[in-house]
């Protein structure tokens, strides 16, 4: 028999470094297995070999964590505007913990079942119907076994609190990730605030996922750990940002670009931009360091490369890379074997190569949050009229900015 692996918190009690994976939506997004929009990860189901190896890179990049692709696979997402997959919720359930669980079989991995914020809660559904919705989730998780539960990607904390309350009747280790910076959530709560109320609320490990660049969340993670500790109670922390520079960035975070989600690119983290991320995130104590949107395979690879002293290991992906570049001592080009060198990558400021572009953005600020109409969720396509006033509410939000 394989020797048990240990758990997620005996893991970070022991002062371990646990590296979580990146991001699967838009990964494979750009992959042609998710479509934008719904952002519903039915390629669980329908291209499971697309999921699985995905999975398996993030595996040899160092992540010790592999996460259920079961981000908005609850079945009010699922059957939002206009979608009619004709796959259920636990069907993509089912499937997502069995891939995630197969690759994590391949090394020292942990399969976290995860849950997100719902339309249903924006929507102003009471809280029984919001649990419920989290609990149909957790029932697959349960079956399946996995090793501990992540409510992730949340911007109102009282939906993050229901989450981790329904995921704490598993009796299962549960992780608290909210999609907010410095600034709080979507109705002002301090990140200090939202991480005491997490904490309470029964979760072990609470920090912040994607809206905000690596250094952002840093951030905010900073805060919520200085509320922990000035209530006087302990928890484990945990950063899983985007892999793009979002300093333009009001509270609402990436999604008020004008660039999101299909003008991101020029905004990517280098390799060597997520080094300095890993460093940062574990010099304030954070101990489960990963990623989300925008993040691929080589930036956990960096991570995992930034951090292999404290963690005592490298990952079989730094087979293929040679530390700060030395790989280049072999290339064929002298002045490219000149770059072969650590101060030249942490020094380099890259260009973009777009003369006509500007370094930063204007945010869409529409100011609409769970309780306006505008964000009222239903099962039917968007209309001609609904279309259309969005795009008027899009031209009043610009010539207000």
């Amino acid at each position: 028999m394989a020797p048990t692996k240990k758990g997620i918190l005996e893991r970070l009690s022991g002062g371990e470094v646990v590296i979580g994976d990146g991001g699967f939506v838009f990964a494979l997004e750009k992959r042609g297995y998710v479509k934008a929009g719904p952002w519903t990860p039915e390629a669980t189901v329908t291209h499971p070999e697309a999921v699985r190896q995905l999975h398996r890179e993030f595996l040899r990049a160092g992540a010790n964590v592999m996460q259920t692709f079961t981000f908005y696979a609850s079945d009010d997402k699922l059957e939002n505007r206009g979608q009619s997959l004709q796959i259920s919720g636990s069907k993509i359930n089912e499937a997502a913990c069995d891939l995630a669980r197969e690759v994590a079989n391949e090394g020292d991995a942990l399969v976290a079942g995860g849950v997100c914020q719902t339309p249903s809660y924006l929507s102003c559904k009471s809280e029984t119907e919001v649990k419920a919705i989290f609990k149909k989730q957790l029932d697959v998780f349960i079956k399946k076994n996995v090793d501990f539960m992540i409510a992730e990607y949340f911007e109102h904390v009282e939906e993050a609190e229901w989450a981790v309350q329904v995921l704490k009747t598993s009796g299962k280790p549960v992780a608290a990730s909210m999609c907010i910076g410095p600034e709080g959530d979507m109705h002002g709560i301090s990140p200090q605030e939202c991480a005491v109320r997490l904490v309470k609320a029964g979760a072990q490990i609470v920090g912040v996922n994607c809206h905000f660049d690596p250094m952002t969340c840093v951030q905010a993670v900073k805060l919520m750990k200085e509320g922990v500790e000035k209530a006087g109670l302990k928890a484990h922390y945990m950063v899983q940002p985007l892999a793009f520079h979002t300093p333009d960035c009001n509270c609402q975070g990436f999604i008020d670009l004008p660039e999101f989600p299909f003008g991101l690119e020029p905004r990517i983290l280098t390799r060597w931009d997520m080094h300095k991320y890993a460093r940062e995130a574990y010099k304030v104590g954070i101990r489960f360091i990963g990623g989300c949107c925008g993040f691929e395979p080589y930036h956990i690879r960096a991570i995992a490369e930034e951090l292999a002293t404290e963690r005592g290991i490298t990952c079989p992906g730094s087979d293929k890379h040679g530390m700060w570049g030395a790989g280049l001592e072999m290339h064929t080009k002298p002045w490219v074997r000149a770059r072969a060198r650590r101060d030249y990558w942490e020094n380099l400021r890259p260009a973009s190569g777009r003369p006509l572009c500007s370094s930063m953005s204007a945010p869409e600020g529409w100011g609409v949050t769970k309780g306006h109409a505008d964000l009222l969720q239903h099962k039917e396509a968007t209309t001609a009229q609904e279309m259309k006033h969005v795009l008027d509410m899009q031209k009043k939000a610009k010539t207000s900015a």
